[in-house]
């Protein structure tokens, strides 16, 4: 039972990977941007890819094709082609959860009166227009994920770089790429 609690203490869990969406509404907004991505940093999480896009109807619909049917697909698939976005993969400890806690309820009037310090609280407009998304599982990440980063292979990231990135230490944000990075160790030569 020691040698269990002993281990536990010393190896951090595995980091978790989520999706966020930053909605056009939002995106158009270089200030609202910044701030978000600054709440983002403050509450922990790394930026393991970013990108910027503008979706077609078609990407749109795709993207959110679980919904067709229902009352607001129009109006989504809509709003979400009618402007740039940011995309992001996300990492840290439960990744997914405090993404969704951070961005609020879907609705903004709720989010207004029950987490006011959201992001959907504090740049939301509608229910559509809601300022960001997030996925809702590790499924759904993954799915989403490999939407909008086709070239990001999720198991080579986590074969290959997710123990440094728990581990912290030698990871740097990248301004200009808006990422984190690994840090190039210099080797010194010894003469």
């Amino acid at each position: 039972m020691k040698i269990r609690y002993l281990y536990s203490t010393l190896v951090k869990p595995k980091l978790e990977l989520t999706l966020a969406i930053l909605k056009p509404d939002i995106s158009s907004n270089p200030l609202a941007v910044e701030a978000v991505r600054d709440i983002v940093l403050k509450n922990g999480f790394y930026f393991i890819r970013t990108k910027h896009v503008k979706l077609n109807r078609d990407q749109a619909g795709e993207f959110y094709k679980e919904h067709k049917g229902k009352f607001f697909y129009e109006r989504l698939v809509s709003f979400m082609s009618s402007g740039p976005i940011n995309l992001h993969v996300l990492s840290k400890e439960n990744a997914i959860y405090d993404w969704r806690q951070l961005m609020g309820p879907t609705k903004v009037y709720k989010a207004q009166h029950e987490a006011p310090e959201s992001l959907r609280a504090r740049f939301g407009l509608t229910d559509t227009r809601n300022a960001c998304h997030g996925s809702d599982s590790s499924v759904s990440a993954l799915k989403e994920i490999e939407f909008f980063f086709e070239d990001f292979d999720v198991n080579k990231w986590y074969n290959e770089q997710e123990h440094v990135f728990r581990n912290g230490n030698e990871i740097v944000f990248n301004e200009e790429k808006l990422e984190h990075e690994i840090m190039q160790r210099k080797l010194r030569a010894f003469y």
